[in-house]
């Protein structure tokens, strides 16, 4: 796979709609962002919809795990009011409505797998399936994860797929890990990356991807380190590397 960009919207475009929503994703294709990251995560009944945190109250006037929401239950909240007033019917979209929304926009896409532990055997098979189906362009399209395992087991049921391990601070097994799943990437922190770090995942081979600047003078040095693309609130920070 060849990325075609250096500027990702993280969660769509968080700081112009509502994180994870389809209004955020059409908000950084507005700013001219060609490639999206969101986060899928499992819920009840073997969902998978668009959501970041483990619980519902900060960004739907829902309550409760999400984990253990019910599809029909949390189609019906409101996943925008609380961003901004304009953004009232906003829903928090499914895997399958987030999917179709991004390939319609031409846009790429960073999916980031959530999950605890345990879900791993649940959500992984679940997502890859989707995207078999559902998904048209193998090289706009990446998949990511903190959890190390669920990577290994997206390579063992598709060695195909782009894979892109996730870490804050990047730690000392980082070249055993991306050599495990035959990454594409390392996707970091760009607040705790040094350039020794940075020129050691260049000199491997690997793409380097930082999350989440949202002034572009906080990664001026990344890129002369290196860094092949900044994932950002505000892609529109970003024009000038479109």
């Amino acid at each position: 796979m060849q990325l075609n960009t250096r500027v990702m919207g993280h969660r769509g475009a968080a700081i112009l709609a509502p994180e994870n929503t389809l209004a955020s994703i059409k908000a950084a294709a507005a700013a001219g962002a060609k490639w999206v990251e969101i986060d899928v995560c499992l819920i009840a009944e073997g969902g998978l919809v668009i959501f970041h945190d483990d619980t519902l109250e900060r960004c739907t006037n829902g309550q409760g795990i999400t984990r253990q929401a019910l599809p029909e239950a949390l189609a019906q909240l409101d996943a925008g009011s609380w961003f901004a007033p304009e953004f009232s019917n906003e829903k928090v979209p499914t895997l399958l409505e987030a999917l179709a929304c991004i390939q319609a926009l031409g846009l790429g896409l960073n999916l980031e797998i959530k999950h605890a532990d345990a879900d791993v055997e649940n959500i992984v098979p679940a997502v890859l399936a989707a995207l078999d189906e559902h998904w048209q362009d193998n090289d706009m399209l990446m998949i990511s994860s903190f959890n190390h395992q669920a990577l290994v087991l997206c390579k063992e049921i598709d060695s195909s797929r782009h894979l892109a391990q996730l870490y804050e601070g990047i730690p000392e097994h980082w070249l055993a890990d991306l050599q495990a799943i035959n990454a594409y990437s390392l996707n970091c922190d760009h607040s705790v990356l040094t350039q020794e770090q940075a020129l050691a995942v260049k000199a491997e081979g690997y793409k380097l991807l930082c999350y989440t600047a949202n002034q572009a003078d906080l990664v001026t040095g990344h890129w002369q380190w290196g860094m092949d693309a900044v994932i950002t609130d505000d892609p529109g920070q970003f024009s000038d590397y479109f």
